[in-house]
């Protein structure tokens, strides 16, 4: 079949237009967010980083959980903190919750998946310990069970959350907070958040 080659070049022209509009208007929606975070959250950070310091300090861990990209956070940073981030260094305790595939499918089939994490919370965390939930919605109520049972345990908490004044957010002694309401722009906000974190815990360890 004859293609009429001038029309499929201006065709494929348009559509290489479009797709870099497109690029330069997503990068402009990050460059918003992170104007704001460079302006907005430095007190929330310092919080957290002599949060989980003193933890450290006192013998205590950091406990990840998530779900979804949420849950990849949580593995990832929980991996920085007993692996490395950029230096050498001796291991710094933390899990991640979301990783026990027996103990999320058990307590899930027998007790309900909004109690997957709260659960290990009740078995696995100490006074000593620091919480650090992640949602993009603040609403997730495995996250905000885990939450709420380690308040009664004495139990700190740092929230890694939207814009939105959620649940998980007033419920957090730290409750970090990105501009953002879409959840890969919040994605991309909260693992910046928590390399920053390693790099300055990292940097005294």
């Amino acid at each position: 079949m004859f293609i009429n080659i001038n029309v499929y070049f201006i065709k494929y022209n348009i559509w290489i237009e479009s797709l870099k509009n497109k690029f330069i208007n997503y990068l402009d929606e990050l460059k918003y967010n992170l104007d704001y975070l460079q302006n907005h959250i430095y007190e929330e950070i310092e919080q957290t980083i002599n949060l989980i310091k003193n933890s450290f300090n006192s013998g205590g861990k950091i406990i990840f959980f998530g779900n979804g990209g949420s849950a990849s956070d949580s593995q990832h940073l929980c991996a920085e903190f007993v692996g490395r981030y950029k230096k050498n260094r001796a291991a710094l305790p933390a899990i991640s919750l979301n990783t026990d595939t027996s103990i999320l499918t058990a307590v899930a089939n027998d007790m309900g998946y909004e109690k997957v994490f709260e659960r290990q919370v009740e078995a696995l965390a100490k006074k000593e310990d620091i919480l650090f939930a992640i949602s993009t919605s603040g609403k997730s109520k495995n996250v905000i069970n885990a939450v709420i049972t380690g308040k009664k345990k004495g139990i700190k908490t740092i929230a890694l959350t939207g814009k939105e004044n959620s649940e998980l957010s007033r419920l957090s002694d730290i409750s970090i907070k990105v501009p953002s309401d879409k959840v890969n722009h919040i994605q991309e906000m909260h693992i910046i958040i928590g390399h920053f974190i390693c790099e300055m815990i990292e940097e005294n360890s």
